[in-house]
């Protein structure tokens, strides 16, 4: 059959996507272009803010009338979340975010013989074993994906995910060096270390193994790897960590520290584990043993209760963490989380016009930080030529262009001569 899949969210959702698609191949099946016809549409689905509810919504409006005797099967968090309101869009088949392969089987079934509509949503809260998917992705991509964790128990008081993936499952440290191991012999370049929560690794295993022991387990494994950490929870950055870290020769100096706020009153009332000062010490560590890594964060403005003071806190802040790059999201309510309940809810228009002004910030800091790159050499890893460069990122993250021939999947170095808009422009030193 031709099968369509369309991913909405996080990486953990494009890499179980990813891992669908490499099962449905293995059966058999073609995939296709989700705007094209097809026997069948998957739509992989998030829930972190409320516009993400509303694009799954529309998906699923879509490939239901422009395909109305196709098979339309929903996962992922939104449906785990709120099946009922995705069953009640028509869809064929309604699964959550976990047993990809029953889902699989099941969407099997619907295509062999179109029966009654099938909701198939287990409870998050009583998970306790961690799904193994295949690593990797689809021919001729140069990443791969390497899910390590699932679930999270932080419950930071905006956030539903908790509730749509259920509490910490950990991929064991043996079977990620292998997967790991196996990725390189496939020929890719570079492995990015994912999971809902991974800083929350090993806490359910035997032994409670930290996440420095995965990240040298899997480098080593691996060691013509280039090896990219997903999100970090500022706390997982200690002296010992960095010291580890920066003995592993492929681990990428980029670090996506989520900050949310800048304000400790505002910290506190988001539930967030550490305070500003913590925060700090981690960028200080990392800067202290990392030659200008790339910093990345997250960033929620207009939380409830955020006065003008306490945004001007924030701004201040990030300013002094002078991050590489920025996401800025307004924060969006979402109904069952404790930050739904709180007074002082921010309106829309103050949300938007802080939104703009943190995003002024996060332009002029990414754009100090780009031209301290200038005149250095870095191996890029180029993924594909746009507009006649080439295009690819360096360890940092930087992303980098430069023209060249047949650079794909190949590391290459690049010497840094100037900034763009969206990054660096480079000559390759040799090729």
């Amino acid at each position: 059959m031709k099968i369509a899949i369309c991913t909405l969210g996080c990486k953990v959702n494009q890499y179980e996507s990813q891992a669908m698609e490499q099962e449905l191949l293995r059966r058999g099946h073609t995939l296709t272009d989700f705007d094209g016809p097809a026997d069948a549409y998957i739509i992989n689905t998030c829930t972190v803010t409320a516009v993400s509810d509303k694009k799954c919504r529309n998906l699923i409006r879509r490939a239901r009338k422009g395909a109305p005797e196709a098979v339309v099967a929903v996962c992922g968090c939104y449906a785990q979340t709120d099946p009922r309101a995705v069953a009640e869009l028509g869809v064929d088949l309604v699964s959550g975010s976990d047993g990809r392969m029953d889902f699989l089987d099941r969407l099997e079934g619907q295509l062999r013989a179109r029966g009654e509509q099938i909701v198939a949503v287990d409870d998050s809260m009583k998970r306790r074993a961690f799904e193994r998917l295949p690593a990797g992705g689809q021919e001729g991509r140069t990443r791969a994906m390497l899910k390590v964790e699932d679930g999270c128990v932080n419950f930071c008081s905006y956030c539903i995910i908790p509730y749509a993936r259920g509490p910490v499952r950990s991929l064991p440290l043996d079977e990620a060096a292998r997967q790991a191991a196996a990725l390189e012999e496939e020929g890719y370049r570079e492995v990015v270390i994912t999971g809902i929560e991974i800083s929350s690794w090993g806490r359910d295993l035997p032994g409670k193994p930290e996440l420095m022991e995965l990240i040298e387990a899997v480098c080593r494994a691996a060691p013509g790897l280039r090896v990219r950490l997903g999100s970090l929870e500022p706390r997982t950055i200690t002296e010992e960590f960095c010291r580890r870290g920066a003995a592993l020769p492929n681990l990428c100096p980029h670090f996506h520290l989520s900050l949310q706020s800048g304000c400790d009153a505002t910290l506190a009332r988001m539930n967030r584990k550490y305070d500003s000062g913590r925060y700090a010490r981690s960028v200080e560590l990392l800067r202290d043993a990392f030659p200008d890594p790339g910093i990345t964060t997250d960033l929620i403005v207009g939380f409830p209760g955020e006065t003008e003071e306490e945004f001007r806190q924030t701004l201040d802040f990030i300013r002094r963490c002078a991050f590489s790059g920025m996401h800025v999201f307004p924060y969006s309510r979402r109904p069952g989380t404790p930050a739904a309940a709180m007074a002082g809810q921010v309106p829309h228009a103050i949300q938007e016009e802080r939104v703009h002004r943190a995003m002024d910030a996060a332009r002029e800091m990414s754009r100090a930080w780009l031209e301290r790159q200038v005149g250095k050499v870095f191996p890029v890893l180029f993924e594909e030529e746009k507009a006649g460069l080439w295009q690819g990122h360096a360890p940092n993250y930087a992303l980098i262009h430069a023209p060249g021939k047949e650079l794909h999947n190949r590391v290459v170095p690049v010497r840094i001569t100037g900034v763009r808009e969206d990054g660096l422009l480079g000559e390759v030193a040799e090729t």
